[in-house]
């Protein structure tokens, strides 16, 4: 081998595509894994805007937040729990009524139809 010898460097990426846009219909959730964790993934209607957060909800104690209602209140957009009916917020995770919880959210990207988790 000569000194100019190719080096092949790995690279990775930490975008992970995770299903469809359509296969979520507007102003619904579906769960989705994402690198060993529930993912609730909703989409606003008749856009491409789509928000994750942990589909367990510590409140409830259950993975059951995919099946939340999507709607807003005030300006913040929010899933209420199916169960107990606490409000979370789509873009920071918080709890509307208690602010000593909060879940876990993914930066979300959709490209050609498919949605990518960050």
């Amino acid at each position: 081998m000569n000194s100019a010898a190719l080096h092949l460097v790995a690279v990775t990426t930490p975008w992970q595509v995770v299903c469809r846009l359509t296969d979520i219909a507007p102003d619904t959730g579906v769960c989705a894994w994402h690198k060993g964790e529930q993912v609730a993934l909703f989409r606003l209607a008749h856009s491409e805007q789509v928000f994750a957060i942990s589909n367990y909800d510590p409140v409830g104690g259950a993975n059951v937040l995919s099946r939340g209602i999507v709607g807003s209140i005030g300006e913040r957009l929010v899933v209420a729990s199916p169960l107990y009916k606490q409000h979370y917020d789509l873009q920071t995770g918080e709890c509307l009524e208690d602010d000593s919880v909060t879940l876990k959210v993914w930066p979300v990207r959709v490209e050609q139809g498919d949605i990518l988790l960050g």
